[in-house]
């Protein structure tokens, strides 16, 4: 009994130290912060659901598991991290780009600012979008990037909030059998009940290409 005491006692002593050693490591306090872009250009992107994702890798380390960086809907990303260098690449097959992963080197010192290029399929430009009535309105234009792309849809996009995508909407049109140029597309959202009693509305508009598993959208209009 006394033995089994004793290694109770010492069981207990060597967790409480464990853990107060866990508790006095330092959070990472360095800032990587950056945008994805194309022409200089940050990237209108889906914001939320973890959507689109960069990997951050770092060597030397026995775990080689990548450091997930969210994206935000205005293509701009922020992580805080330890010092040191690391390896920056987009996830594979997640975007509306082509699927490069180019590596970029980051050495992280207190602060970086990164900016990731990327070939997009399509970007919207030259964008307009009105409420009259029930009725939206949007004009835009499309412009082709890569050669061999195709439009799957351009889809027309409401929210109550400012997060606006295909997945966070309370209205929602896609139009398909659509070709790249100049768009003028419409969407009655007369009996939507969620638009009715909205305080406030928010549009945007997004291109998705064939085979993409993303839409490239553009920036985002407040409504009323």
């Amino acid at each position: 009994m006394k033995k089994y005491k004793y290694f109770l006692l010492l069981t207990i002593v060597t967790f409480t130290v464990t853990s107060c050693g866990l508790d006095n490591y330092d959070a990472p306090k360095s800032r990587l912060h950056g945008k994805i872009t194309y022409n200089g250009n940050a990237l209108g992107l889906r914001g939320t659901g973890e959507a689109v994702q960069l990997q951050l890798y770092q060597d030397g380390y026995q775990l080689r598991d990548n450091i997930r960086v969210y994206v935000r809907q205005d293509g701009t990303f922020e992580a805080l991290l330890f010092d040191g260098e690391y390896k920056l690449v987009t996830k594979d097959r997640n975007g509306p780009w082509i699927n490069t992963r180019d590596t970029i080197i980051v050495n992280l010192k207190g602060t970086a600012e990164v900016e990731i290029p990327v070939t997009p399929f399509f970007t919207i430009s030259d964008e307009t979008i009105t409420l009259n009535g029930s009725v939206l309105n949007a004009t835009l234009n499309v412009n082709k990037v890569v050669n061999t792309a195709n439009i799957d849809y351009v889809t027309l996009l409401v929210s109550k909030t400012s997060f606006v995508d295909d997945v966070t909407n309370i209205a929602r049109k896609d139009f398909r059998g659509i070709q790249a140029g100049s768009l003028n597309i419409s969407m009655d959202m007369l009996g939507n009940a969620n638009v009715t009693s909205a305080k406030a509305l928010f549009a945007r508009v997004g291109v998705r290409a064939v085979g993409a598993d993303q839409a490239i959208y553009s920036d985002i209009v407040r409504l009323k």
